[in-house]
């Protein structure tokens, strides 16, 4: 009992300070951890076997590993504060050239990924095998049962989702459809920006492109009086709850036997997870509600209408809906808003490639036009490459989601056991200095015709280039995302100058990030809007 209550005591510690991992290093919550597991370190390097004999009794060829792993916590004293820079250092030095790495965090054996040649072996060779997702027992509940595109595991009802939502939901047909939407955001933003202009004062852009991002995915999921009713204030904050939940530590992510075998763990955590569900339900429930009740009365179907009516046909039952509306909205308000920030903090960092992106905005839009539409989009090649940089640069989640594997599997002669967790590091793969030509430096001439990654695509096809992941769990959104990107990014560029605040040069922009599900820059971007002499929107 006395153990017990150590435990509570420590692990109550760490839910206070555990915030997520962005915010504090990993030794934070792994050193009160190791006191409460002492006796079991020491019982464990008293029996422990010979490493050598280990060894030889292997038949294939161990996967690289680094040196200094600890008894119970494995490999986790070696993850700093930004885990994607960790592990891309890690891998430099121990995976022996190849791009995959064996890291054991806690008592969970992980795949680590970090090069082109080892993703294309994971999310195309073996596609079949790392499909799932390793879930944790305390978020089951939360994600409606694991149901969700995001997070559920491999199989027949993920497969049947899946085929809903991107046969249904995210057609180019159905995207385009959207464009009012879009156009109508993009107005509200740039009148806004206006009136900043004309005070003189910086604008927190970082704020600015969440809440546009935000109120988007709120118009197409949940309706056009969004604004009216304080819905998209709503799933502002119950998105950071959300985040809060994914990114922070949990204890079963490293050691679930451990948490199994104490209930009080689970019960602790699931007890916020839990409050945030129901405050989840209650929002989309009535969402929902109020779907059926004005279903006769609307013109036009937004992604609610689209799946209530084939509900039958797909076999989803209301808590599916659910799952795949809080899957959306976490999806695709974080990736939008932060490629948009991190375009403008990188264009602001690169002036002459922001004077070359002006050039052409302006260029290809016909003059008198008080917006950039998007029909005007078409002939933005540079604009293009200006996004695909930003992406590639900085991908929003530089991990991606974890794969599991589901049967053992053979690659590159290494023995991949089954239920071995993947960590694919985007952030490292699109910086990978074998594929990339000066892979550090923001350089969107490298995409257009002529350069070296022309022909280079973020489709799943190119496995240098993987911000969105490859294969059966690749995002399904990306044509919705891009087109909010583009036509905000190209508005921005149309019918503004910018500058930095009093006293501020390029070198002063901050780019020091704070890992969570996604990463974040840890300062607001501040910027003030300017009247342009040749954009006809004064």
């Amino acid at each position: 009992m006395a153990a017990l209550h150590l435990v509570h005591v420590v692990y109550q510690f760490m839910l206070a300070a555990a915030t997520p991992l962005a915010q504090r290093p990993l030794w934070f919550v792994v050193v009160p951890l190791m006191l409460v597991l002492l006796p079991v370190i020491c019982r464990r390097l008293h029996h422990r076997p010979n490493a050598g004999d280990d060894e030889r009794k292997q038949s294939k060829p161990l996967l690289p590993s680094p040196p200094g792993r600890l008894p119970v916590i494995g490999h986790l004293h070696l993850i700093g504060d930004l885990p994607h820079v960790s592990l891309r250092d890690l891998a430099t030095k121990h995976d022996r050239g190849g791009g995959l790495m064996l890291l054991q965090l806690g008592t969970v054996p992980n795949l680590v990924v970090s090069s082109p040649h080892a993703a294309q072996a994971v999310l195309r060779t073996h596609d079949h095998v790392f499909a799932s997702r390793p879930t944790p027992k305390v978020l089951h509940n939360f994600l409606y049962g694991s149901s969700t595109i995001a997070f559920g595991p491999y199989g027949e009802h993920w497969r049947k989702v899946r085929k809903l939502v991107t046969t249904r939901l995210f057609t180019v047909k159905k995207v385009n459809s959207f464009h009012y939407a879009r156009q109508e955001e993009v107005r509200l933003v740039i009148a806004k920006l206006k009136k900043a202009m004309a005070t003189g004062m910086a604008v927190d852009t970082s704020e600015t492109m969440n809440t546009f991002a935000n109120d988007i995915m709120c118009c197409v999921l949940s309706g056009k009086f969004f604004r009216e009713d304080g819905r998209n204030k709503t799933f502002r904050e119950l998105i950071e709850m959300n985040v809060a939940l994914y990114a922070g530590f949990s204890l079963e992510n490293y050691f679930p036997g451990l948490v199994n075998s104490l209930g009080i763990f689970t019960r602790l955590v699931s007890r916020k997870a839990d409050e945030t569900h129901e405050r989840w339900d209650d929002v989309l429930e009535n969402i929902i509600s109020d779907h059926e009740r004005r279903a006769e009365q609307e013109e036009s179907a937004d992604f609610v209408d689209l799946m209530l009516s084939v509900q039958q046909e797909y076999g989803i039952t209301r808590d599916h809906i659910k799952a795949i509306l809080m899957d959306l909205f976490d999806a695709g308000t974080g990736t939008s808003y932060l490629t948009l920030e991190l375009a403008m903090a990188e264009l602001m960092r690169h002036p002459h490639i922001m004077t070359k992106l002006q050039a052409e905005v302006r260029n290809k839009t016909p003059n008198g036009q008080e917006m950039v539409s998007e029909e005007d989009l078409a002939s933005m090649a540079y604009l293009r490459a200006v996004v695909k940089e930003t992406l590639r640069l900085h991908p929003p989640a530089p991990l991606l989601l974890p794969y599991q594997s589901m049967v053992d599997c053979e690659i590159d002669g290494y023995t991949i056991p089954s239920r071995t967790r993947v960590i694919i590091n985007a952030w490292a793969v699109c910086r990978h200095v074998e594929s990339w030509e000066k892979a550090e430096e923001f350089m969107p001439e490298r995409f257009m015709d002529g350069g070296s990654a022309a022909a280079v695509d973020f489709k799943g096809n190119d496995f240098q280039f993987i911000p969105f992941g490859a294969g059966r769990r690749m995002c399904p959104g990306i044509n919705f995302g891009l087109a909010t990107v583009e036509i905000m990014l190209a508005n921005l560029m149309y019918c503004f100058d910018w500058g930095l605040p009093a006293g501020m040069d390029k070198k002063d922009i901050d780019m020091t990030e704070v890992f969570g599900l996604t990463v974040d820059r840890k300062e607001k971007l501040m910027l003030v809007p300017k009247l342009p002499g040749s954009a006809s929107c004064a």
